[in-house]
């Protein structure tokens, strides 16, 4: 299939905005001593420390493995507190062409290193999909302030600004990929993915060219969900457990369509989840462009 230049569009679009719910405050950047004194942070730990503790509390097993009871009953998944799940797209700086609108999904770059280090600062601590997935259905243990990072669409700033970010404090995200952008220029390569996953960090499904799942029909599910699956799993040699819906848009008609085709949850930016089947409409918030790190810190604690 070629790439066309309605896709090229489309991309384009995708990474302009994700989801129309999103609310932001345009404050800007409040000074470190301000947000010291809102979360009183410990100090920043050495990327040795906190890779450790990350190894320590990084153990979750197979999805697959865990009993189907489990993984059916809602009321139990419901009544679980959510763990914060945080969802960025390009991490680079404003510029005069940028709408006020695609400023929330793009995150200048001091902005992005600051937001990380307070969450470092405020003990956070990321977790894996397969951790976040056994404690959803099992009450498996976290670790202390458990926080989810995932990255969106494939934008080549993923790697090159935030890995290197992430790393400084033994962070691990995960990577929900549009197949269709990679090798394309500022987007990722298959080498690049496939270093993440090797790395510890985990990918996602993201389908190919970042189409409505509301609108699939027929065989948009084979060229949306599995053909780009199966292209991921080939370059990470692991299988793919996770989706994310572009747009954070869903409807329960997908559910059994991704169930079918493997998926164990999927991912949305919608302020509830399904009542009847939670694991696949897990909450995600955006990470705005226009917040600071207090503004963030104080989202995630009214959003989650």
């Amino acid at each position: 299939m070629k790439f066309s230049s309605a896709s090229l569009l489309l991309v384009a679009l995708a990474v302009a905005a994700c989801d129309s719910k999103v609310a932001t405050t345009g404050e800007t950047a409040t000074s470190s001593a301000t947000l010291e004194a809102v979360d009183k942070p410990t100090a920043a730990p050495t990327s040795g420390t906190a890779a450790t503790a990350a190894d320590e509390a990084n153990t979750a097993p197979d999805p697959k493995t865990i009993p189907a009871g489990s993984t059916s009953n809602a009321a139990a998944i419901l009544a679980r507190p959510q763990v914060p799940i945080l969802c960025y797209h390009q991490i680079r700086d404003w510029t005069a062409r940028d709408s006020k609108g695609a400023k929330d999904y793009i995150v200048p770059i001091a902005q992005f290193k600051a937001q990380i280090k307070m969450l470092a600062d405020s003990g956070y601590h990321t977790i894996s999909p397969d951790q976040l997935y056994a404690y959803m259905t099992t009450g498996a243990k976290l670790p202390s302030k458990p926080i989810m990072l995932t990255f969106d669409d494939t934008d080549l700033d993923q790697f090159t600004i935030a890995r290197p970010t992430l790393d400084q404090y033994g962070y691990k995200a995960m990577y929900f990929v549009m197949t269709v952008s990679l090798g394309r220029p500022h987007y990722m390569t298959k080498a690049m993915v496939k270093q993440l996953s090797d790395e510890g960090n985990v990918i996602g499904s993201h389908t190919w060219d970042h189409h409505n799942v509301k609108k699939y029909q027929g065989q948009d599910w084979v060229t949306q969900i599995e053909k780009p699956t199966k292209t991921l799993e080939e370059i990470t040699g692991k299988k793919i457990n996770y989706f994310a819906y572009p747009f954070g848009l869903w409807n329960p008609q997908a559910f059994p369509e991704l169930k079918q085709r493997g998926f164990v949850a999927a991912f949305s930016l919608a302020e509830k989840r399904d009542q009847n089947d939670p694991l696949f409409t897990i909450r995600r918030i955006i990470a705005s462009g226009y917040w600071s790190p207090r503004t963030l810190h104080n989202s995630i604690v009214q959003s989650f």
